[in-house]
């Protein structure tokens, strides 16, 4: 209609003499378009029309045939990170100034001092010294840079949690590969709750001064957290040896951070040879009644390892609270990642865009520039576990990618196996993050659902 108005209004213009020339054109293109306007409508009038109660009807039944979902919660969620912890998660690097301070030409040197101790953590590990954190320069790095990376991993992932992760009485607790406690300091900062009880924790780490660092680190953070809810700060017991050195009372909560990665790297023998020994070693520590709370970083070899420990807990009657939805085979053991075929690994992933602004920059200075934030993960516990037998959980585990037909996927962890959810794309993209547990509500039998071709992964439309 747009084109044929056009060619009027050129026609009506390139006829039309006299002052009025304009004016006269406006008017006449406007009458042109009420003539084709009147002439719509009469052909619509005579179309037969359409029922609404129908176009209702048929709006209903496109409803019903799509699976519902319901988010139960979320690993990463920043809303659930107390409100006085983080202003000091943004301002981290002045909690460690005030602790062990660096003159200005320390600091300009920081970014330099990570990107080397960086080298030693991954392409260099093979001629790393066991003791490496004793050195001063490789320890304030560490600190200022990987610390506080981890207190972003942790704080969110330990404030999302469940309670029953965690301890609900006095007691004892070990930190094993303590480093300068950071797993302590970021459960201080995230679950206020656990700041009431009376803990004593012993920290377990081959580095004397970095757990000596870490120690005042924590009471710095306890001091600006400090209310009258809180009696005393936690006991900390320091213990210099190496995973298997023995303590002198069971504990009750055991946790560790980046520790059986780093005894993966320290040999070459595959995670099936070892887990046999780290798990009987982690019983040694513990009680029948023990919490177990194990994060490591999110590669095929160290989440091969936690997927292998889930399986020993399981046998043993433990339940696995997160990240798994169900108590069956993992469907996501990082087995054929780890010996070099394509598969998919336990790991959890998130945008590093909210983390503090200094920590980023700090970051690009040192050329280690970080996007996403990843770690896996088991939390295990002797509680029976939920019957979920009619609801189908689902663990998503993967970032969106795009599917044909306008579709966005994700995969995820089921009692189904590997589970491949898509929904259709969105203006804001996906609903769905990696870390999410979902309840899923199918409308057609579990046993009617296509596999998918590439990685035979249940599909299931949203």
């Amino acid at each position: 209609m747009a084109e044929t108005t056009d060619k009027f209004y050129t026609k009506f213009t390139e006829t039309k003499k006299g002052a009025h020339k304009k004016a006269a054109a406006k008017n006449a293109k406007k009458e042109f378009q009420k003539k084709l306007e009147a002439k719509k409508t009469a052909e619509a009038n005579k179309s037969p029309k359409r029922n609404p109660s129908a176009k209702n009807a048929d709006s209903q039944k496109n409803q019903k045939s799509n699976t519902t979902y319901e988010l139960k919660n979320s690993l990463f969620a920043v809303k659930s990170i107390p409100e006085d912890s983080k202003a000091i998660i943004e301002n981290f690097d002045n909690v460690v100034q005030g602790v062990k301070a660096l003159n200005s030409k320390q600091l300009q040197r920081l970014p330099d001092d990570i990107r080397e101790l960086s080298h030693q953590l991954t392409d260099q590990r093979a001629n790393r010294r066991l003791g490496y954190m004793n050195e001063n320069a490789q320890l304030s790095a560490y600190v200022r840079y990987y610390t506080w990376w981890n207190f972003v991993r942790l704080t969110r992932l330990f404030s999302n949690l469940p309670a029953e992760s965690f301890p609900s009485t006095d007691g004892i607790a070990l930190d094993l590969g303590s480093g300068p406690l950071t797993v302590i300091s970021a459960l201080w900062l995230a679950r206020p709750e656990l700041r009431k009880l009376k803990l004593t924790w012993y920290c377990l780490d081959v580095s004397a001064n970095s757990m000596a660092l870490g120690e005042d680190i924590y009471l710095s953070i306890v001091a600006k957290t400090f209310n009258e809810e809180v009696s005393e700060p936690w006991k900390i017991i320091r213990v210099k040896g190496s995973f298997g050195t023995q303590i002198k009372q069971k504990a009750d909560f055991i946790t560790c951070a980046n520790m059986f990665n780093e005894l993966d790297q320290a040999g070459d023998m595959p995670p099936e040879y070892q887990t046999k020994k780290y798990y009987e070693q982690l019983k040694t520590y513990g009680t029948p009644e023990t919490k177990y709370l194990l994060v490591e970083p999110g590669v095929p070899k160290a989440s091969r390892t936690l997927s292998l420990l889930r399986e020993r807990f399981i046998k043993d009657n433990f339940t696995v609270k997160a990240p798994c939805p169900h108590g069956g085979e993992c469907p996501m053991n990082g087995f054929k990642a780890f010996t070099g075929s394509q598969n998919k690994w336990c790991n959890f992933a998130f945008s590093t865009e909210s983390a503090p602004e200094k920590l980023l920059k700090l970051s690009e200075r040192a050329k280690l520039p970080k996007e996403r934030a990843t770690l896996a993960f088991i939390s295990v516990t002797k509680s029976a576990a939920v019957n979920t037998e009619n609801e189908l959980l689902c663990r998503i585990a993967s970032d969106n990618f795009k599917l044909p037909g306008y579709r966005t996927g994700v995969y995820a962890c089921s009692r189904l196996g590997l589970t491949l959810l898509s929904e259709k794309q969105k203006d804001s993209g996906s609903g769905l993050a990696s870390g999410d547990l979902i309840s899923v509500k199918l409308k057609t039998p579990e046993s009617s659902l296509p596999k998918d071709e590439k990685s035979g992964a249940v599909k299931i439309e949203l």
